[in-house]
Parts: structure tokens; C-alpha cells; sequence
């Protein structure tokens, strides 16, 4: 298929960045056959709705030249004054059409490319100065195939209805010899808008397959290979590795910040060898007893040698040890679904609590 990407390697849909740094550059798929579909079109419309005014002018435009024909003054003056005057009135008739269609095809290039500034496209690029790349590209290029191909088939277009509009009509072009200056002008204009009107469906479909054509071999041309992808999230996102780095940094850091809130803790309850979760519990702070800590495996060992140490008390319920590591956060108050078992195991510490200190005194 024309403009179908020749590298296998490259399989990967273009990332973001890659198409905004490819807008910057000017580079956008863009359909050079639709602006010219877009004309066509407006020129329909323009006939359509404006018919009127152009037959007017017309009409008089023929009426005042051949009623004068006869006793013009031909002279340097006079010839200079009539296409003056003419150039003028015809620019009136012509000024509002195109002016019209200027605005169609902005609106068929705002569509196509969007909102588009790049004066990149206006730095010469010396590396694109290549001779013989360039015959290569002109002359084996499928691409240039191709846009010969679709100018072909719109010249072809462009020839073939206005000969059989022409062919069909050219019995009545000798009855033109006696109609008014209105019917010739009235006669003219039909003329014109039946072969926009033919032309345009050809052209239309010619149109719609180049915008598809184009826009597929924008996306083939962007495409990028795995390496490319990774190494454009590399930059993205950081070096995975230095990324590791870090957040095992912060995990220590923040293990670190949590061991040394394990003193602070009234109990510590345990599941008992996989699961341990130290609680704080101070009516001044918090309504509810508070997550201080909380691990599994080897951080729940580290948790529960830290309470020994410091003489904490330490608390076997697995249920209850599944419940608080399951539903809190480190620093969460815990859920009142589980105040009762809670408060169980810290009424039986404070009622222990005398009679371990006692010793110490």
C-alpha cells in the first residue's frame, strides 16, 4: 500500500511528545486534494446563492458594451477607460466569491492541521540539499507515484465532464445568435453550474481518498521502534533503576520514621509470626486508638524485637491482627467496627500494668 512504513522494525504508534515535536517542525498530515474539493465546492454554493447578483451584472455588462458597439470611439483613451470600468465592475461581481472561497479553504486547512504557528519551516534544512536523494525520491518514490496518479485522475476529471456537458450542448449554440443579452448571459452561467455540479463528484472522491491516504502515511512515517518508545519513557519518566534507587530510599526513610514511633505504642498486636501492628491510644490526640506501625514478615519481627525493648506489650489475636493490617494506614485511627476487641486488650494492659511497674519502684 502506498506510504506504508518500509522499516519492520519500526511497528510502534507514535508517542505523544514524538507528534508534538513533529508539529513544531510543520510537519502534519495535510491533503492537498481537498482544497481543491473545498473550491469546487464553495464555487457550487457560490452559484447557488449568488446566481442572482452575477446575472444581474452580467446582463448588464453585455446589454450597455453591444448597444454601444456601434458608435464606440476606438482610441487610447477610450479603450483605456473601458477596461478600467470593466476590470472594476467585474471585480465587484468576483470580489464577494472569492473572498468566500478564501475562507472555505482556511476552514478545510484549520481542519486538517488545527491550530498551527511552527516558523521552523522557514530555517533551511541543508541536510534535505541531497541531489541524488532527491531524483531517487521524484522519480522511485511510491509517494510521487502516487500524486501523479491522483493529478492525473483530477485532470481527468476536469476534462472529461466539461466535454460532455459541451458535446451535449453544442446543438444549441448557434440558436445563441438570437437570444437577448439576458439570455446569453442567463445561458452561460447554467452552463457553468451544471459542469461544477458533474465535476465535483469524481473530485470529491478523489478528496476523500487522498485525506485517508495522507493521514495513513503520516502515521506509517511516525511510527517508532521498541528502543525508541523506551527510551523516550526513559527520559519521561527517569531511569528505572535511578527510580528504584530512590524509592527504596524513601521506603527507608519512611521504615525508619515508623520504627522509632513503636516506643511510643501501648500495644503491639501480632498474628503471632506474620502480622504486627503497634497502637497508640491517648484521649488527647484522637477519639480512637491510632496505627502507629504496621508490618509483615520481617518488618513485624523488627516491630516486635523494637516493643521488647522497650517493653511493650505484645498481644496474640489473629483476627484482629488481620483486621487492623488490613483496613488501616499508618496513622489512620482504627474503624469502630473494631473498638470493642481493641478495648479489650488495652483494659487488660492498663489492669496488668501496676503490677509490672511495681517491681521497678
Amino acid at each position: 500500500m502506498f506510504g506504508e512504513q518500509q522499516d519492520p522494525s519500526r511497528t510502534e504508534k507514535a508517542t505523544p511528545k514524538r507528534v508534538k515535536k513533529q508539529r513544531e517542525k510543520g510537519n502534519v498530515p495535510k491533503s492537498a486534494e481537498l482544497g481543491k474539493a473545498v473550491s469546487l465546492t464553495g464555487g457550487l454554493i457560490v452559484l447557488t446563492f449568488w446566481l442572482d447578483s452575477v446575472y444581474q451584472t452580467l446582463r448588464e455588462l453585455f446589454r450597455q458594451f453591444l448597444d454601444c458597439s456601434r458608435v464606440f470611439d476606438v482610441s487610447l483613451q477610450s479603450i483605456y477607460s473601458l477596461s478600467v470600468e470593466l476590470s472594476l465592475r467585474i471585480a465587484y461581481m468576483i470580489l464577494p466569491i472569492v473572498l468566500f472561497l478564501a475562507v472555505l479553504a482556511i476552514i478545510a486547512q484549520r481542519l486538517q492541521v488545527g491550530k498551527l504557528w511552527s516558523p521552523k519551516i522557514f530555517k533551511p534544512q541543508w541536510n534535505k540539499f541531497n541531489l541524488i536523494r532527491g531524483i531517487k525520491r521524484l522519480l522511485i518514490s511510491p509517494q510521487t507515484v502516487l500524486r501523479v496518479l491522483k493529478s492525473l485522475l483530477f485532470c481527468i476529471a476536469l476534462a472529461i465532464v466539461p466535454a460532455l456537458v459541451l458535446n451535449d450542448e453544442k446543438d444549441h449554440f448557434l440558436e445563441l445568435y438570437y437570444e437577448t443579452p439576458e439570455g446569453i448571459a442567463a445561458y452561460m452561467l447554467d452552463i457553468a453550474f451544471r459542469l461544477v455540479k458533474y465535476a465535483l463528484v469524481p473530485i470529491l472522491l478523489i478528496a476523500a481518498f487522498d485525506v485517508w491516504q495522507s493521514r495513513f502515511a503520516y502515521n506509517e512515517s511516525m511510527k517508532m521502534t521498541k528502543d525508541e518508545v523506551k527510551d523516550e519513557r526513559k527520559q519521561a519518566e527517569g531511569d528505572p533503576q535511578v527510580k528504584n534507587r530512590m524509592r527504596q530510599k524513601m521506603m527507608s526513610i519512611a521504615m525508619k520514621r515508623m520504627m522509632k514511633q513503636v516506643p511510643k505504642a501501648d500495644v503491639v498486636v501480632t498474628n503471632p509470626t506474620h502480622i504486627a501492628v503497634a497502637l497508640s491510644y491517648n484521649t488527647a490526640e484522637a477519639p480512637a486508638p491510632i496505627v502507629l506501625a504496621k508490618g509483615a514478615g520481617r518488618i513485624a519481627e523488627k516491630i516486635k524485637e523494637i516493643a521488647r525493648e522497650h517493653r511493650v506489650p505484645i498481644r496474640e489475636n489473629v483476627p484482629l491482627a488481620r483486621a487492623l493490617f488490613k483496613a488501616c494506614e499508618i496513622g489512620d485511627m482504627i474503624p469502630e467496627e473494631l473498638y470493642k476487641a481493641v478495648a479489650a486488650i488495652l483494659a487488660s494492659i492498663w489492669r496488668l500494668k501496676p503490677r509490672v511497674q511495681k517491681p521497678s519502684q
